[in-house]
């Protein structure tokens, strides 16, 4: 495909999901892309600005506090930033869409995802499958790194095609932002879409509690210590908007130029982007 014919692929399709929010009523909403905090989690790191903070990996924080203060459900499309190697399904700057919707848990949410990426990729079946079944017996090995569990994870969402794939049930202590079942609370509300072996959008029924958030930061800075990474304090705008209450809502991050790599049939990032 010509750099022409892509450029104006990736305008209609963004254009379509501007037109599939607008129909649904959600707001499209632009929060800054630097910020004085950034997120906790020793799993993604922050790009540093010096004298002015960090360029976000999610505009998750300001949306919250969007919510908190009393907006309606929301999506944000724009750049985010991630200190990562650049490779074929990674950049250190790359687009992603993230919305919260009021009054979603996160089965109402995968519904939802699963029309957005039906209308982008055209009609497709959905499975289901659960964590346990990705990782099996390791999940109960006690020996086990973490950072083994999540290659071996990693590993089994890329032997997941082709078709598309929602991820369930993760354990209670992976549930990031999410909140944990209220029938069952050794898994989380959260779940993760892969199609063709390419994991595209994170998804959580949020959690509400500030005591659990700030439990949750000083575990992840506890294993950020643990890994030698430096330390980031927990974001006192994004706490103190918690405190405010965060409505109830389920919230998902999509990655965009991935799902234009499968839209456009492309092999690397890098190509759509």
């Amino acid at each position: 495909m010509h750099l022409a014919e892509r450029l104006r692929l990736r305008a209609q399709i963004l254009g379509v999901i501007r037109a599939f929010f607008h129909e649904r009523d959600v707001v499209e909403v632009q929060t800054p892309v630097l910020a004085p905090a950034t997120v906790t989690d020793p799993d993604v790191e922050s790009i540093t600005v010096p004298g002015y903070g960090f360029l976000q990996t999610s505009p998750e924080y300001q949306m919250k506090r969007l919510l908190s203060a009393g907006a309606p459900s929301i999506y944000q499309l724009g750049p985010v930033f991630r200190h990562e190697e650049k490779g074929r399904l990674h950049n250190p700057e790359f687009t992603m869409l993230e919305w919260y919707r009021l009054g979603f848990d996160d089965r109402l949410l995968m519904q939802e995802v699963s029309a957005l990426i039906a209308l982008v990729l055209g009609p497709g079946a959905v499975q289901t499958v659960t964590y346990q079944q990705l990782v099996g017996d390791l999940l109960d090995r006690r020996d086990l790194e973490r950072s083994d569990l999540d290659l071996h994870f990693a590993q089994a969402c890329e032997r997941l095609k082709p078709g598309r794939f929602f991820v369930v049930d993760y354990p209670a202590d992976q549930a990031a932002l999410a909140r944990l079942r209220p029938d069952n609370a050794k898994v989380a509300a959260r779940f993760e879409l892969v199609i063709d072996g390419i994991e595209i959008a994170n998804g959580y029924w949020e959690l509400l509690d500030p005591i659990e958030h700030e439990r949750r930061f000083a575990a992840d800075r506890a294993r950020r210590k643990a890994l030698g990474r430096v330390d980031i304090e927990p974001d006192p705008l994004f706490l103190a908007a918690l405190s405010q209450g965060l409505p109830n809502c389920a919230g998902v991050a999509l990655g965009v130029d991935r799902l234009l790599m499968l839209a456009q049939s492309a092999d690397r990032l890098d190509e759509v982007m």
